[in-house]
């Protein structure tokens, strides 16, 4: 985790920037385990959130957690799954609202 200091006269604070993404995966992304292994992946990562399939064979995801912790997850799920192919992943940077308490698959 990467952590920003900022030094304010004669105390210095760290504070880490959080993130949220809202991801929709293109390609070879249903029926591969993907959501699963996401989850996983996340839960390891400590990024909150969820993963569904949606109706048009992509899979939607929102991601919480550090930046970092979010772009690692990202690229893993473009790159790291065992069995899908990501041809494609649209990527939707907002404000981190802290909703969630850990990440789920959605149905």
């Amino acid at each position: 985790m990467r952590a920003a200091t900022q030094s304010l006269g004669c105390s210095t604070f760290n504070f880490v920037m959080n993130a949220r993404a809202h991801v929709i995966f293109f390609g070879r992304v249903q029926g591969v385990f993907f959501r699963d292994n996401t989850c996983r992946k996340a839960r390891k990562l400590g990024v909150k959130g969820w993963v569904r399939n949606l109706r048009d064979g992509t899979v939607e995801a929102v991601m919480e957690g550090t930046r970092e912790e979010v772009e690692e997850l990202i690229g893993w799920c473009r790159t790291g799954q065992p069995y899908a192919r990501v041809t494609e992943a649209k990527v939707s940077w907002e404000d981190h609202q802290g909703e969630f308490e850990d990440f789920r698959v959605r149905h």
